[in-house]
């Protein structure tokens, strides 16, 4: 049997109106301190997020579900927090905000393939 990996996982989820805590989930972060990955993937359905608010800036969520991505990434392009070891760009990625675009709460999981897992949370969660 092959080896499993602990692993944890935060949805992505744009809230354009924080005080109405309505959301739709726009992507998938993953985290494995084991497999030293860091990864997320995340879309943007237009029309669905502008049927939830009409004046979500997209540009806006754009620009920030980038930031996600970057900071997984890590480097040099990808600011402070991307030098950040691993487990601390996730922890920052995945702490608690009242903005735009927030993470849910963070949950574990064991898996064989990190990339595989990420791909069918996202499928299940998001789309």
């Amino acid at each position: 049997m092959p080896e499993q990996h602990l692993f944890e996982y935060a949805v992505i989820r744009v809230v354009p109106r924080v005080e109405r805590e309505e959301f739709m989930n726009v992507g998938v972060i993953i985290f494995s301190q084991r497999l030293k990955y860091l990864k997320c993937l995340y879309t943007i359905n237009a029309e669905r997020l502008t049927a939830l608010c009409q004046d979500l800036c997209l540009d806006d969520v754009t620009a920030n579900l980038q930031s996600f991505e970057r900071i997984c990434h890590g480097g040099a392009n990808s600011g402070p927090i991307g030098r950040l070891d691993n487990a601390s760009r996730f922890r920052w990625l995945t702490a608690t905000r009242s903005t735009v675009v927030q993470a849910s709460k963070v949950h574990p999981g064991f898996c064989v393939d990190a990339d595989a897992t990420l791909k069918r949370l996202f499928e299940q969660q998001v789309l």
